[in-house]
Parts: structure tokens; C-alpha cells; sequence
């Protein structure tokens, strides 16, 4: 219905959608995206988080993290029992796939957000999962999905630092041992504030170098979460 406001089509969307987790929508040509409280049955009542709790953290995450200036979807609406957000375009492991696009585009789609996650640990924040799956992009702005990171922790170093750790295994697990692909995406992050993180991960993981050893005979066969762990100890045995 071309002159339905945005509310009412909300309702609409809620009512046909009953039970989904997630429902794609669209309003005037712009993209939303409408996530419900989680239904919850046997077991997992007892095992999970309230759901009505668990969305009004993330409203209030999302809210707080847009007053600090992180790059996030924008939140449209709300109410006790849903959220909906702007589209913020593809993720990066659905970018990094699109056979529409070169390997020249690829690499400033990848850099761009390593220089996005640097300014997201300028501003003393962490996101928690920085893999390539909870990152878009569109038209050269980065946006950080699902936050899993608690920003209220005073230990944001150790945060920010399993970020770092995420975010190049994530690339190792998606592009495999692509180092000229990967390189220049970790100088980025390190090159716009993030060498000092860098160099945190690099101290932080140093003991465990050992295991770059053990796991060199998996490195082309293990699985796809084994293998960029032997990628990973090697670029920070490799890198200053």
C-alpha cells in the first residue's frame, strides 16, 4: 500500500510474521529488516536469556553505541517485543563471493573495514564476533552487526583485542591462505589506529606460537574453523 505509514506497515509485517526471527521488508524503496524476540520451547526457556530482555539489551546496545558514534544500523523503531533497523547493505562474506565485482573492489571493501574496526577501538568500543559475516558494507560505508561485546566492561583491551584475533581469522577462514589479499587489510586497521591492539594480540599470543607447529600438517586440510587458527599464528610470526 503505496500511502501506509511505516507503523502501520510494521504492524502488518508482525502480524503475518508471527514466530520469525527475522523478516525482511521494504518501505518507500529502502530496506528493513525487523527482528522479533525469540520464541523459546522446551529446554531452552531454562537455558537461554529472557527474550523480551534479550532485545531491549540490544535496542539499548544499539542505542548507546549511534550516541558514540560507532557504525551501526540505524534503529528506525521499536517496542517490547521487536526492532527493526536500515538495511546496511551486503555482509562482507556475501561481498566477497559476488562474482559482479573484481578482486580490486574486493580489497577496498576489506580494507574499509579494517580501518572501520580501528575507529570502532579509537572510540574505547568492541563488538565481540568482528567476523566477515557481521560486517556490511555499502557504497563505502562499514556498518558492525550483532554486537556480542559488553561496552559497559573495563577491560576493553582484552575485548579489542579478541576482536583483532576475530576479525583475521574470519578473513583466513573465508579467503583461506590468501596473503596478498590479507596483508594489506591488516595494515589498514594497523595503519588507522590499531597497532597498538595489533601489538597487544601479537604479545597475548606468543605463548601459544607452539601450536603453529602441531597444527602445520592441518593447515591446507583441517577444518574450516582449524585451519585459519595455523594462518593466523603464522601472520604473527611472520609480521612485525
Amino acid at each position: 500500500m503505496p500511502n501506509q505509514t511505516f507503523r502501520s506497515l510494521v504492524d502488518t509485517v508482525l502480524n503475518d510474521n508471527k514466530g520469525e526471527r527475522v523478516v525482511r521488508f521494504e518501505h518507500l524503496g529502502q530496506v528493513y529488516w525487523l527482528k522479533q524476540a525469540e520464541k523459546l520451547t522446551g529446554a531452552m526457556r531454562f537455558l537461554k536469556a529472557n527474550p523480551k530482555t534479550a532485545i531491549q539489551t540490544e535496542i539499548e546496545t544499539l542505542t548507546q553505541l549511534a550516541k558514540q558514534g560507532a557504525q551501526v544500523p540505524e534503529l528506525v523503531c521499536f517496542d517490547d517485543n521487536f526492532l527493526v533497523v536500515a538495511d546496511v547493505g551486503k555482509t562482507l562474506s556475501e561481498w566477497i563471493v559476488n562474482p559482479e565485482i573484481d578482486q580490486a573492489k574486493r580489497l577496498r571493501i576489506l580494507t574499509d573495514s579494517g580501518e572501520a574496526l580501528a575507529k570502532l577501538h579509537s572510540l574505547g568500543l568492541a563488538h565481540g564476533r568482528p567476523a566477515l559475516r557481521d560486517i556490511s558494507w555499502h557504497d563505502g560505508k562499514v556498518s558492525f552487526i550483532d554486537f556480542e561485546a559488553s561496552q559497559n566492561s573495563k577491560d576493553i583491551t582484552y575485548q579489542q583485542r579478541r576482536d583483532i584475533l576475530v576479525y583475521i581469522h574470519s578473513l583466513y577462514r573465508y579467503l583461506g591462505p590468501n596473503h596478498e589479499m590479507i596483508a594489506p587489510v591488516i595494515k589498514a586497521y594497523r595503519d588507522a589506529g590499531g597497532e597498538h591492539i595489533w601489538q597487544e594480540a601479537k604479545a597475548w599470543i606468543a605463548p601459544w606460537q607452539f601450536l603453529y607447529y602441531a597444527l602445520y600438517p592441518l593447515k591446507d586440510i583441517g577444518g574450516k574453523d582449524l585451519r585459519p587458527i595455523y594462518w593466523l599464528l603464522w601472520h604473527f610470526k611472520q609480521v612485525n
